[in-house]
């Protein structure tokens, strides 16, 4: 059994999606980032950042921070989505989703969707950095079905954040190919129940 210590974030949805695509039995604890759970000494004494989400592993008393970290993991234990041979370029994607996707599209969140006209450069500076990134993806996906090559765990990093365009205002349809990857993957089983992650009949945003 796999409990997931998470809140309803694109990081978050991360993990569950894999747990279904993996087909692990989880449980999920919620964190209440907003009421500042996160910062209990209880969560911290195994996120040291503090961030969500985590996992602990009961058939292995394990437990891992970082959601990337935890992708791997699972890749790894059950033989899915991070094939050996396959590894380096799957890192390679999975890194750049971790150090560079997901954080400045986290920034033009809180610029352009959370805190709109507090910051004009803020918001110009993320927004175009936002652009580069889907043009850079589908520029990635001109050449290839998925990021890696097949399916992995790579594509089930980058998802999530990309399923929240409508927040970007960048426009997905715009974009032939990243859209292509988007409507393919938001067709799985699994996408659809892992994305919903707390069972609140969430719907995964159409382009």
């Amino acid at each position: 059994m796999i409990e997931v210590l998470t809140a309803n974030t694109p990081n978050g949805k991360k993990i569950t999606i894999m747990l279904e695509e993996i087909g692990f039995k989880y449980k999920i604890k919620k964190i209440n980032i907003n009421k500042d759970e996160q910062f209990n000494p209880e969560f911290r004494s195994i996120s040291p950042f503090s961030k969500i989400p985590v996992i602990i592993d009961h058939d292995n008393q394990i437990s891992l921070f970082e959601s990337g970290a935890i992708l791997i993991y699972l890749g790894e234990k059950s033989g899915k989505f991070y094939p050996e041979k396959n590894k380096h370029l799957i890192n390679q994607w999975l890194m750049g989703q971790m150090a560079y996707v997901g954080p400045m599209l986290g920034q033009h969140h809180q610029f352009h969707h959370y805190n709109p006209g507090k910051s004009d450069w803020g918001e110009k500076r993320y927004f175009k950095i936002a652009e580069i990134i889907y043009k850079d993806l589908d520029d990635r996906l001109q050449k290839s079905k998925f990021l890696a090559g097949d399916y992995s765990i790579a594509d089930i990093a980058t998802f999530p954040w990309i399923a929240r365009h409508e927040w970007h205002d960048i426009g997905l349809k715009n974009f032939k190919y990243l859209s292509r990857w988007y409507d393919e993957i938001s067709n799985r089983k699994a996408v659809i129940k892992g994305f919903d992650l707390l069972n609140g009949d969430e719907k995964i945003p159409k382009p």
